[in-house]
């Protein structure tokens, strides 16, 4: 996946913090909808830099959008299984604690989702690589 970022400073050794435009879910232009309130939203993220920007510099930068699509469904959908999962579990029930049980099982389904958060810090897999300056 390739988006177009703004540098934003330099980082450590090769890396630079970039800024990149938070796209609107219906896919049109945020600047001048602003229908959701999301006007002039930004991502800031990490970013290899092979290239040598500055800060200032508009740039092409690109992600793995298997890595993404993997961390998306982990994130929406894991906690909706687990849900369901502790409801349809505990069928013997009543609804109120099958209920209860739903929502236990989906706040238990944040503990991997938290710990692929520190192995994809560590392992810097959903980093942003600069292909070249816009």
């Amino acid at each position: 996946m390739t988006q177009v970022a703004t540098v934003e400073k330099i980082l450590r050794d090769g890396y630079v913090q970039i800024s990149v435009p938070r796209k609107s879910a219906c896919g049109h232009d945020c600047e001048e909808c602003a229908g959701c309130g999301m006007t002039g939203a930004s991502v800031y993220a990490e970013a290899r830099d092979p290239v040598g920007v500055r800060p200032g510099d508009k740039v092409v930068v690109e992600s793995s959008t298997r890595a993404i699509l993997a961390v998306t469904w982990l994130v929406y959908m894991l906690p909706v299984v687990f849900f369901l999962l502790g409801y349809f579990l505990s069928a013997g029930l009543t609804e109120g604690w099958r209920y209860a049980v739903a929502i236990a099982a989906a706040a238990v389904s944040f503990i991997p989702i938290k710990l692929y958060d520190g192995y994809a810090r560590k392992r810097d897999t959903l980093t942003y690589t600069i292909v070249r300056e816009f």
